[in-house]
């Protein structure tokens, strides 16, 4: 039987895995995924984490209390920064992981300060503004644009998960796992390489020289997915679908 853990991104939740499952169930059928809540996306039991290592750890419990140990580990955007957080730390709970439009960390004091202050100017707009407020600046990134174009009907999917969530969440997930938070973790794709493989759009620019620059630091394999930007869930989930299963059936 082939297990995934997938991990999802800021503003997501589960259900942003389900075109992609889809499309995995179709290849896979005997799959069994988990894919866990995060800090502020509607997790309710216990004292909240403080910290990003806190969180971590915090999944990991989660990933063997759901019988997933030996899993492959797949994660996006901020659920990819936590899954390479969890390679440092727990990397023997995974068998490989997939991880789509990864930041490895920030290198310096200069850049994590210029970030915090950065996701507490979102915390603010929370604040002023509310969820709806805050998803439309969001939204308006460079960062998304390619998404513009996709159907109504899709963006609107996306839109109600991510409305359910509150604006007190969403600050919590920002100060404590937000990309300011994070240490550096390059040191762990270059001590594994060979168990990660990264995954980015072909049009999310940003992200495809970083994973470039990764892959000729660390040696770690990274691919790109034609005709999409960052968010592979949304915009690309059927070419995805096809990366992983490769991933999943060599973890296997």
């Amino acid at each position: 039987m082939t297990r995934v853990v997938l991990v999802h991104g800021f503003t997501g939740s589960p259900a942003s895995f389900e075109d992609l499952l889809a499309g995995l169930h179709r290849r896979l059928p005997r799959l069994r995924a988990f894919c866990p809540l995060l800090l502020g996306h509607g997790l309710r039991s216990g004292a909240p984490p403080a910290r990003f290592e806190q969180e971590v750890d915090r999944l990991a419990e989660e990933v063997q209390e759901a019988g997933f140990s030996g899993a492959h580990l797949c994660g996006y955007s901020l659920g990819a920064r936590l899954s390479l957080g969890l390679l440092g730390r727990h990397g023997r709970l995974f068998s490989g992981a997939t991880l789509i439009g990864l930041h490895p960390g920030l290198t310096n004091t200069a850049e994590r300060a210029a970030r915090v202050g950065s996701d507490e100017r979102w915390c603010q707009l929370l604040d002023r503004e509310g969820v709806q407020g805050f998803l439309r600046a969001w939204q308006g990134q460079a960062l998304f644009g390619t998404q513009r174009q996709l159907p109504a009907a899709q963006l609107a999917r996306q839109q109600a998960i991510r409305e359910r969530h509150t604006a007190e969440g969403l600050q919590r997930s920002l100060r404590v796992v937000g990309l300011g938070q994070m240490p550096d973790l390059r040191g762990v794709l270059l001590a594994q390489p060979l168990r990660v493989r990264l995954v980015v759009g072909a049009l999310d620019a940003k992200f495809v020289a970083l994973a470039q620059h990764l892959a000729q630091a660390t040696g770690v394999g990274w691919e790109s997915v034609a005709g999409a930007g960052h968010n592979l869930l949304l915009e690309a989930p059927e070419l995805l679908a096809r990366v992983l299963t490769r991933a999943l059936e060599v973890s296997a």
